[in-house]
């Protein structure tokens, strides 16, 4: 996005700019904090409203860097509520074999909640690097390159995502 001292983020023009600019950057940035695609399009919503409504207080060089730091700190905010609800869900998921679907559908059901649960569980770290690995694809250098790590620090990253996964799911 050029970026000068004529334009302004409060212009519907260079906002409209600004947001096609960096909107599926933040949403994947926040995917990668929260591991939840619904969560990271709100975080990444809410980022965008809270811009539009202090873009008079916001230099354009810096809204980039206003973007990202809004969505970890909406994440961060979040977080806390995220947990315990994670904890509620766990502690309080009984089996109901009152309905009459097959057992395989439900087994896949519990799997997927109990998969989406150990990826939740992950600290941010591993999680950020599983997600860009296994959904977005990239090899351990380009997740390198990204997050500003070593190599052997994604592969470490990763082994101990893989470890924590097989650990919280039997049998995978």
């Amino acid at each position: 996005m050029k970026n000068s001292d004529s334009e302004n983020l409060c212009k519907e023009p260079t906002y409209k700019a600004f947001y096609t600019s960096y909107a599926q950057g933040a949403k994947n940035f926040a995917l990668y904090k929260c591991g939840d695609e619904a969560q990271a399009l709100d975080l990444t919503q809410e980022a965008f409203v809270k811009i539009w409504q202090n873009c008079a207080d916001i230099d354009l060089s810096k809204a980039k860097t206003y973007l990202f730091t809004t969505i970890n700190n909406l994440f961060l905010n979040a977080v806390k509520h995220q947990k315990v609800m994670l904890n509620f869900e766990k502690n309080n998921t009984k089996k109901d074999r009152s309905f009459q679907d097959p057992e395989y559908i439900l087994e896949e059901k519990e799997f997927k909640a109990q998969l989406s649960r150990a990826i939740a569980n992950l600290t941010e770290a591993q999680r950020e690097v599983f997600l860009m690995n296994r959904i977005d694809g990239k090899k351990y250098r380009e997740i390198a390159e990204t997050l500003d790590l070593s190599v052997k620090a994604v592969e470490k990253r990763m082994s101990q995502a893989l470890a924590s996964l097989r650990e919280q799911i039997p049998n995978i």
